[in-house]
């Protein structure tokens, strides 16, 4: 199947935090175009930031390969959310809905315990959700800005690991963490988003060593420019426009071109996998 062109994208502007139906060209997370092979068959798994982009496509992904999913949203997000959740049951499969915001510690430890109650378990741990908000100079960035970047990019990741430690361990499973080609070349507009994913990129290095005795497998998947709500959302109109043209394969990518990336950590293929950081980025280099 064909999926919309993104070699050329148009200068558009969202109110944050965006939506995928304002979105030219739509993006591609998998409603057709992906086959399930049954390699996710009775995984249950919680997905942050699933509402749209990169989520969603590993929200319906995994339901496609016979996961059951649930999906940490925001309050604001509930409508994309919702689409997210009837995608996954016209796919069969079962999607449970918890709007939160993630920038605090009682929020995460709140969403662990709901999300294994909801499941009756947990073997899959995806740390998606994010924040990010360009400037192009130091000093337009504002504080406050910058603290929920790192709460909402890092601090949940590390809340969240810590509280289902214990559940993943029981299920041999596995955690896979969103960080970015950002880590590696940063842009000064993204100067603390960017710092963020190379923080990540860290921790799931220390998390692997540490869990690793434990039978809990942690991975991360660095996307690179992948065309979701969050671009038009969060830059201005004149860089959104051409969006991704800079890699060698000359385009953005659709969200199911990385959802594949989550769908393999997840499954019993990347069984001897861990402390690995995989990039899907267009050809940009991510060492």
């Amino acid at each position: 199947m064909s999926r919309p062109d993104l070699t050329s994208i148009p200068a558009q502007e969202q109110t944050w935090p965006g939506t995928v139906a304002e979105l030219d060209p739509a993006p591609d997370h998998g409603e057709e175009s992906w086959t399930g092979r049954d390699r996710l068959t009775g995984k249950r798994a919680l997905i942050t930031g699933g509402d749209s982009g990169i989520g969603r496509a590993v929200a319906l992904t995994f339901a496609k390969e016979g996961a059951s999913v649930a999906v940490a949203h925001l309050p604001e997000e509930a409508e994309d959310a919702q689409r997210t959740k009837e995608l996954v049951e016209e796919a069969g499969g079962s999607c449970t809905l918890f709007p939160v915001d993630l920038r605090g510690y009682d929020a995460n430890r709140q969403l662990a315990q709901d999300a294994v109650a909801a499941l009756g378990g947990l073997d899959v741990l995806v740390a998606n959700a994010a924040y990010q908000m360009t400037h192009d100079h130091l000093e337009e960035f504002p504080p406050e800005q910058v603290e929920r970047t790192f709460a909402t990019n890092v601090f949940s990741p590390f809340w969240l690991v810590r509280e289902l430690a214990g559940e993943l361990e029981k299920s041999g499973g596995c955690v896979v963490v969103t960080t970015s080609v950002q880590a590696y070349s940063p842009s000064d507009h993204l100067l603390d988003y960017a710092a963020t994913k190379a923080a990540l990129n860290n921790l799931v290095v220390n998390l692997a060593a540490e869990l690793g005795p434990r039978g809990v497998r942690v991975n991360a998947v660095a996307p690179g420019p992948i065309w979701t709500p969050l671009i038009p959302s969060t830059m201005a109109p004149d860089k959104v426009e051409g969006f991704g043209s800079d890699v060698p394969l000359g385009r953005a990518g659709h969200p199911v071109e990385v959802a594949a990336a989550y769908v393999f950590l997840a499954s019993d293929e990347a069984s001897y996998v861990s402390g690995t950081v995989l990039g899907v980025t267009g050809g940009k280099p991510v060492f």
